[in-house]
């Protein structure tokens, strides 16, 4: 039987960090019986994204019973910790470093916090790796993880390379003890954790729960398509002159870029893989909604949509098709709007950067190809 928040008073919050979890939440609101709607609270954390006016937007759709802004703080921002993510030159040293982080972190979060967890029901976190993850466990707060992104823990299984190195012990003080704490499914106080498929992640966690997300997709009506659209689309006029210009074009080629390696060596990937394409038909870029370069200047001559839109919202837009898309990393299953996908992978990016950077996997003991 599961275990529920004491004293809860609302039924679901969900904890976003990226437009794509707003996505994902949207997905699981929409698939919920029409009374159950409108609900539930959506937080979106300002740690690692810039949301703009996503707010507003989703307000005006009116699918939430709230929208909230959370001032989510990353460990670097207390320089109080410092001291105790230095390493001690022994294992044990470093665990009970680890030990005091792990509770000095949670407590200085909390002044930030934004609501009272304690008074939801299911309480919904997308990278619990983050702050939230730290403060929820050492709270005794009960919380579903959801993956991070589509299929994330089978091309990095973060969990196990971040504990690389005595791996079940450190599950087990996290686990059971929550003395340290381990993200995706391995805190105390996590429920179960959301993945996509189970069945390609290399090393299962007991509380994984598979939720395909294209089961989600599936069950959209056309007006919650339009719902979606709404709340992600900021400019829908420049995008419909966008999307009858490129059905005056004859084959089209999308990629998408990714906030890989450096700077200057990713400006050198993507004008490769436009080398690469661009042969084939007219070129469209779709930066990635965390790459920071500046593709409106240094790409200046290829028409690009907006880096906030989630790929998978070019889904629901009528008689938009493209011949090919393409990506490095990116997992390119959950599109529907391109003749073919193409996956590049680790081996051609191997060329641009040290293949021990981009494959961590491969660093975890026992990991088999």
């Amino acid at each position: 039987m599961r275990k529920r928040n004491v004293g809860a008073e609302y039924p679901r919050i969900y904890v976003c960090h990226t437009f794509y979890h707003v996505y994902v939440t949207f997905l699981k609101e929409l698939s919920l019986p029409p009374e159950e709607q409108g609900q539930a609270v959506l937080v979106l954390s300002k740690m690692s994204n810039n949301f703009e006016d996503l707010k507003s937007r989703v307000e005006n759709v009116g699918l939430f019973h709230s929208v909230i802004e959370f001032d989510e703080k990353r460990d670097d921002f207390f320089p109080q910790l410092a001291k105790w993510r230095r390493g001690t030159g022994s294992f044990v040293g470093n665990l009970l470093y680890r030990i005091r982080f792990t509770r000095e972190y949670a407590r200085l979060e909390e002044p930030y916090i934004p609501v009272d967890f304690r008074k939801y029901k299911d309480i919904y976190v997308y990278c619990d790796s983050d702050p939230i993850g730290y403060y929820l466990n050492q709270n005794k707060i009960y919380y579903h993880a959801v993956e991070d992104g589509l299929n994330c823990i089978k091309n990095l299984d973060a969990a196990r390379y971040d504990n690389r190195g005595f791996f079940e012990l450190k599950r087990f003080l996290s686990q059971y003890l929550n003395l340290i704490f381990i993200q995706n499914g391995y805190g105390k106080y996590c429920l179960d954790m959301e993945v996509n498929d189970i069945s390609a992640i290399r090393y299962p966690c007991p509380k994984y729960i598979e939720k395909p997300r294209q089961d989600l997709v599936d069950r959209l009506t056309e007006e919650d398509k339009e719902k979606i659209l709404d709340a992600f689309i900021k400019d829908k006029v420049k995008l419909d002159r966008q999307i009858e210009e490129a059905g005056e074009l004859g084959d089209k080629i999308l990629i998408l870029t990714e906030p890989l390696c450096t700077l200057d060596v990713r400006e050198q990937i993507f004008r490769d893989i436009i080398g690469m394409f661009e042969k084939e038909g007219t070129v469209f870029l779709k930066p990635h909604p965390r790459d920071e370069l500046d593709y409106q200047h240094l790409f200046s001559e290829y028409p690009q949509f907006d880096r906030t839109l989630p790929m998978e919202i070019l889904n629901f837009i009528p008689g938009l098709r493209f011949k090919k898309v393409v990506g490095v990393l990116t997992e390119l299953k959950g599109i529907q709007f391109a003749d073919e996908n193409v996956y590049l992978g680790e081996d051609f990016l191997d060329a641009y950067e040290d293949p021990a950077i981009h494959r961590e996997n491969e660093q975890i003991k026992g990991w088999k190809a």
